[in-house]
């Protein structure tokens, strides 16, 4: 543990949720109140690039008030990035700039706010103090929209994309209900979730109002016949269904349905279009006019809509991950532990990044019903407490409050570094 005040470095990773500001509210609010064990917090302007390229925002200029607008604020204050650090052996000359860069600027803690990836990376910045004999305590704020770390039974970001999932299906249902006699019979939501249907899961909720749902998981292989089966079963019944499919929806051979045969930046598969084609399909199949919509960035930009639990457990974990490094931690995460379903209780735990790191969780097979479209009360069970309560921003003129950071950017003391 560092013996003398140090500087901080916060530096929000991958794509960015209506909850991830809270998170750095927690740090940074948490930070100030432990002056005499850290003296500023320099945040990463796009994430770890901000730290490569010694671009750094010192967060000491910003008011008190501002800082607290985080809470409610969407998107990543300090902007984000896709970069994913390689192994030390693979590309030590990352590692070594990143030292100098700490060394500049006496940082001697860590706090990567991020998914999966981003553990990745927080784990290897941890591994710096043995491997380079510099001092740095790295957390991990765990953050994701899929919902896929382990340990933790949850991750800041999802409860509030579950809810505007079940909101904006429920809400367009009705819709389709209202018009299915004479028009359309079909509407088709695709959400995110590239392995782990997490979101989708959210749309499955639905159902306990009385709306006929099908939920296409990445989880359970797609079967075409079997699926268009159950559609016109539906419409034969109700008159109309909604169909929620994960972007990540495959058929057995792996291919996604909403493959572009594009890569991102991470290398993997670029998705998006699984609804036209599952639209598509039933179309060309049954003649049923459809509607179909990509939630795309709206399910992970709605702070409006945010759930109360969710922004609570954002600023937790944020929060927590400053107290864990003040106690000498490193290489660790705060979690969620969930000690009950009803009333909803939990505690802020801890994992060893070395067991997150490159993990992935999906949903368990009991969480999805036997013929593989909906959800199980098990997972109604997990999914319920995660969107309860409403956090609404100050609205005025119509629309929400959202605040924008001064961002003032810290001096430079180092030759430019280029990026490969």
């Amino acid at each position: 543990m560092a013996t003398k005040k140090r500087n901080a470095f916060y530096a929000q990773s991958g794509g960015v949720t209506a909850v991830i500001n809270a998170s750095a509210c927690g740090v940074i609010e948490t930070a100030r109140a432990n002056k005499a064990k850290i003296g500023k917090v320099y945040a990463g302007r796009n994430g770890i690039i901000g730290a490569l390229t010694e671009d750094l925002i010192d967060t000491s200029k910003e008011s008190a008030s501002a800082i607290a607008a985080l809470r409610s604020t969407p998107s990543g204050a300090f902007g984000s990035c896709r970069f994913k650090l390689k192994s030390l052996e693979a590309n030590k000359r990352e590692y070594e700039r990143l030292i100098e860069v700490f060394k500049a600027h006496d940082i001697g803690y860590f706090f990567y706010n991020g998914g999966g990836d981003s553990a990745d990376t927080c784990y290897k910045v941890s591994q710096l103090s043995e491997a380079m004999g510099y001092p740095i305590q790295a957390i991990h704020v765990p953050k994701t929209v899929d919902n896929d770390l382990p340990i933790t039974d949850c991750c800041p970001g999802f409860g509030s994309v579950a809810k505007y999932v079940a909101v904006s299906a429920l809400e367009a249902s009705f819709d389709v209900r209202s018009m299915a006699k004479t028009s359309t019979k079909v509407f088709v939501m695709e959400v995110m979730g590239r392995h782990a249907g997490w979101i989708a899961a959210a749309g499955g909720l639905i159902e306990d109002h009385g709306i006929p749902v099908i939920v296409l998981f990445p989880e359970v292989v797609f079967d075409e016949k079997k699926f268009l089966a159950r559609v016109k079963t539906l419409v034969e019944k109700h008159g109309y269904v909604t169909v929620v499919v994960s972007e990540g929806c495959h058929y057995a051979d792996g291919k996604f349905l909403a493959e572009q045969g594009t890569r991102d930046a991470f290398g993997h598969a670029q998705l998006g279009g699984a609804a036209p084609v599952v639209a598509n399909m039933i179309k060309q199949a049954h003649g049923y006019k459809f509607h179909w919509a990509v939630a795309d960035y709206l399910q992970r930009a709605a702070r409006h809509i945010a759930s109360k639990t969710d922004v609570k457990q954002a600023y937790e974990l944020g929060q927590a991950a400053v107290k864990l490094a003040l106690k000498g931690h490193n290489a660790v995460m705060p979690t969620v532990d969930r000690i009950s379903d009803k009333p909803y209780k939990y505690k802020i735990g801890m994992a060893q990044l070395s067991k997150v790191a490159n993990v992935e969780k999906f949903m368990p097979r009991d969480f999805i019903t036997p013929d593989g479209f909906g959800i199980t009360p098990k997972c109604k069970r997990y999914l319920l407490p995660l969107i309860q309560g409403e956090d609404y921003p100050r609205f005025k003129d119509g629309v929400p409050v959202y605040v924008t950071l001064k961002n003032v950017p810290v001096a430079k003391k180092l030759p430019a570094f280029e990026l490969k």
